[in-house]
């Protein structure tokens, strides 16, 4: 049996683990706007009420299935283009305008989300989770800016872009990285698994003992993974570190669809925020670096993990983890189909 064959949960298409998924850009649906989204085979209506916060609810109205994203927001409500059926947030009928009162109707499922970083989060799991989206461990509590990259898709799973980040293996192949990296794990918790670089700089040439200087102790390079398919990335020297979070969620032919996320902490005052704006910037440049060697390689690939070496330790510790993740998904919602009509029977 091949390596590829023990793997149960790691890539494959029909597991995707309880966690934050990133669904729209928060500046894409205005207040008292609506937007259609889609996760795995799971179609939504995501509008933004009058008090300015977003909400997710099933997007076919029970009623005869027009999709709610083409209905008008009403208050923190919406209500279908077809009818005019009222929903709350909760997705509760709250109005029929055919009927004096509102009789029982199907409810709609409605879905936990929040705004971070520009992006507006769809959970997929336990509702009563309380679970936050991810920050980079090193600006846990600090009050950030971030900006963000051009949504992507790549040809291949999201757990093969993760694992990318880890293979020491290919940086000298594809990135000509002249450092042997040595990534050590550290479980931070169920859903958290962190890699950090040990390699000092290499001192090869005049150029790296000069820049020996600005790392007291390892070049560094650490990976946070969440879920395993949320990630983040801390490069830089010791008085400058670049954060770049890669949110990544499957699509229904289990591709990846992604969202670069560049991070920096906030600085008060005109300087401040333009400081900010350039390390944003030198931000992206290292995201670009490093993505564009493997572009082409995602477009093609064709994973199967049959054979791990002894360079692949850092992977084989992220698929150990991962393997161990949970899939609970969306609580099933029972759903009551009844007619609004008075009578028991229909009459035609």
């Amino acid at each position: 049996m091949s390596f590829a064959d023990k793997i149960k949960k790691f890539g494959q298409a029909d597991f995707v683990p309880d966690g934050w998924y990133w669904l729209l850009s928060s500046q894409d649906v205005k207040v008292r706007q609506a937007k259609p989204a889609t996760f795995l085979n799971y179609d939504f209506v995501v509008y933004r009420g009058e008090d300015g916060k977003a909400h997710i609810l099933d997007a076919y109205c029970p009623h005869m299935g027009a999709h709610l994203c083409d209905g008008k927001v009403e208050g923190n409500s919406i209500r279908c283009p077809f009818h005019f059926w009222k929903f709350d947030v909760n997705g509760v009928c709250e109005n029929i305008p055919a009927l004096k009162e509102v009789a029982k109707v199907e409810k709609l499922g409605s879905y936990k989300c929040t705004e971070k970083y520009g992006l507006i989060w769809l959970w997929y799991g336990q509702e009563e989770s309380d679970v936050a989206v991810p920050v980079v461990p090193e600006l846990e509590g600090l009050r950030l800016q971030s900006s963000l990259g051009k949504p992507f898709t790549k040809e291949c799973h999201p757990n093969v872009m993760m694992i990318n980040a880890i293979d020491a293996h290919h940086f000298r192949s594809v990135h000509n990285l002249i450092v042997d990296l040595e990534m050590e794990p550290k479980v931070l918790n169920a859903s958290c698994i962190q890699f950090s670089n040990t390699t000092p700089m290499p001192q090869k040439n005049w150029f790296l003992r000069w820049a020996t200087r600005f790392y007291s102790k390892a070049l560094t390079y650490e990976l946070t993974y969440w879920w395993g398919h949320n990630g983040s990335v801390m490069v830089g020297p010791d008085f400058l570190h670049f954060y770049i979070i890669f949110a990544l969620r499957p699509n229904s032919h289990g591709k990846a669809e992604g969202q670069t996320i560049l991070v920096t902490k906030h600085r008060k005052g005109v300087r401040g925020f333009i400081f900010n704006k350039i390390v944003l910037y030198l931000t992206k440049l290292v995201g670009n670096y490093f993505a564009k060697g493997d572009t082409q390689i995602f477009s093609r690939i064709q994973y199967r993990f049959k054979t791990p070496i002894k360079a692949d330790r850092a992977i084989l510790h992220f698929i150990d983890h991962y393997e161990k993740l949970m899939q609970i998904g969306f609580a099933k919602k029972e759903k009551e189909f009844k007619s609004c009509y008075p009578s028991e029977q229909m009459t035609l």
